[in-house]
């Protein structure tokens, strides 16, 4: 929809409109004018051979009749040939008018003719296989339809004599059948546009007076918009001056606007509104600078707060990370001298598992705490060997879960990534899938090359549908908050593959959750 900018577009927007709203009535009328001129050119074309066809099928029938009755009344007193010639001149001398265009012809079944007014030549010549210039045999056509009951008409070219070329005639043709003729009378159609042309002449007459009629509208029409826009602008225009310089005088001082200067009733009201609407907003402003003197010193205050819980909060993190290295230590080696004394020992197995568990989340404290301060080089890594490594690490957590691990992974995988990294990627995954696996159920581990560029490390798990795949690498969320944990495991995994350039896919429904994570082999962005 068109916008007018200023009083200048809407006077330009309104002339073209009321231009293109008189282009399509114009349009309308001339289109109906159109048709209502070839309703009547067709009425006018069927009326016209309408009644010509009557008029020389009339005659037809006339001139048999009178040969049947000529027939009747001498066959006993002449013979068929006399009557056949007195017939003959008969016809001859009725002919009164001269018109070469219009004529009776008789041919018998044969083809031969028997009377021709205009062309007496071709009287006993025959002329059945006479066709026309669209190959169509004229006379043939002409005496096999003067053998039915009533006869018929016949449409085709002929030549005629005035206008020397051929044009479209037709012709009745009927027989009397006990003399075997075939007679008949045509009449030329072009007739038929001589009359059209005037019809056309009196249309394009009438168009040219609506043409110079909605010209005339148009033109009137334009000249008083433009003579509104003239004068209505220059008073509009200083209705607008008065409402602006009002508003600039607000700046300075708190008077209301002169109204006796505005002229326009509206722009008079419009002038209220504002001088309500610059009050409100002064009383508005006042309110919100004290309001945001008291907002500021409220954050600041706050922000002091936070900085100092946080930095609270990193300290506790740390230390605690610190504390807890040295007894875990001592756990798992304590474990490892219990497993050589007393081994394959159920208690000290769940033992071993829930210091694996503490370890996994001690890595990822200390990650946490570390990885804003550390830069993680990369190196050339077996992902293989590492895998595995992994792998036998988690095999008592997983066992005491009731789950194992069944391994599909390609030997000698190497990739340029940082081992710390590589590491809590795999030890999240793996401990999520031993987390939340149905019991008794296998977890499905595989590493393959995708390409030469990139391998593929795959984590597939039978467990509940992941109803929110996009909130699962948010800080801090778990689907299920019964199963412990932090929710900051897969949030690491997350900021290392999208700094290392790592492609997560992650697939969940209700029969498995995969993960799949694409390493390129060589990526060289600084991690």
């Amino acid at each position: 929809m068109l916008k007018a900018k200023s009083l200048y577009h809407l006077i330009v927007y309104s002339i073209l409109f009321i231009i293109l709203l008189i282009s399509f009535f114009t349009f309308i009328i001339i289109n109906n004018a159109h048709e209502e001129l070839q309703d009547k050119i067709e009425t006018l074309k069927i009326d016209y051979t309408n009644s010509q066809k009557e008029l020389i099928k009339n005659d037809v029938n006339s001139v048999i009749n009178f040969i049947s009755y000529y027939d009747n009344k001498y066959k006993k007193t002449k013979s068929q040939e006399q009557i056949k010639k007195d017939v003959i001149e008969a016809l001859l001398q009725l002919r009164t008018f001269d018109n070469v265009n219009e004529y009776l012809f008789i041919y018998d079944f044969n083809g031969v003719n028997l009377y021709h007014p205009i062309s007496k030549d071709k009287i006993g010549k025959n002329y059945l296989e006479l066709t026309d210039n669209t190959g169509r045999k004229v006379i043939k056509e002409l005496i096999n339809i003067s053998k039915q009951e009533n006869g018929g008409y016949v449409e085709y070219l002929w030549y005629k004599l005035d206008i020397f070329k051929n044009t479209k005639k037709i012709s009745y043709s009927n027989s009397y059948k006990n003399w075997n003729w075939a007679i008949g009378k045509g009449v030329y159609l072009d007739e038929i546009d001589k009359l059209v042309e005037e019809k056309e002449d009196e249309y394009n007459q009438k168009i040219s007076n609506y043409t110079l009629q909605i010209t005339s509208l148009t033109i009137m029409l334009v000249l008083y918009s433009i003579f509104i826009y003239k004068n209505a602008t220059i008073l509009i225009v200083n209705d607008v001056k008065e409402i602006g310089k009002y508003f600039k005088e607000s700046q300075k001082n708190d008077n209301p606007i002169n109204q006796n200067r505005i002229i326009f009733g509206e722009f008079k009201v419009i002038a209220n509104y504002a001088t309500d609407a610059i009050n409100n907003i002064k009383l508005k402003t006042h309110m919100l600078e004290d309001l945001n003197k008291n907002l500021e010193y409220k954050v600041s205050e706050k922000t002091i707060e936070l900085t100092k819980l946080v930095e609270s909060q990193k300290t506790f993190i740390k230390n605690s990370v610190h504390e807890i290295n040295t007894p875990l230590s001592i756990i798992q080696t304590n474990i490892d001298l219990l497993k050589m004394k007393i081994p394959n020992n159920k208690y000290i197995t769940n033992i071993e598992s829930g210091s694996k568990i503490i370890q996994n989340i001690y890595d990822d404290l200390s990650y946490l705490v570390k990885k804003d301060r550390v830069v993680y080089e990369k190196e050339y890594l077996d992902f293989t060997k590492i895998l595995k490594v992994r792998l036998e690490f988690f095999e008592e957590i997983a066992n005491a879960n009731s789950l194992y691990f069944i391994q599909n992974i390609e030997n000698d995988m190497y990739i340029k990534f940082n081992i710390t990294e590589l590491q809590r990627v795999i030890d999240n995954n793996l401990s999520n899938a031993i987390k939340y696996s149905y019991a008794k159920s296998p977890i499905f581990i595989k590493l393959e090359y995708v390409n030469d560029d990139e391998i593929e490390f795959s984590v597939i798990t039978h467990s509940k549908k992941i109803e929110s795949v996009e909130k699962i690498f948010d800080d801090f969320y778990r689907e299920n908050v019964a199963r412990g944990g932090f929710g900051l495991g897969l949030k690491i995994v997350k900021e290392i593959c999208d700094k290392n350039l790592v492609i997560i896919n992650l697939e969940s429904n209700e029969e498995k959750t995969k993960f799949t994570y694409r390493f390129k082999i060589n990526e060289d962005t600084t991690t």
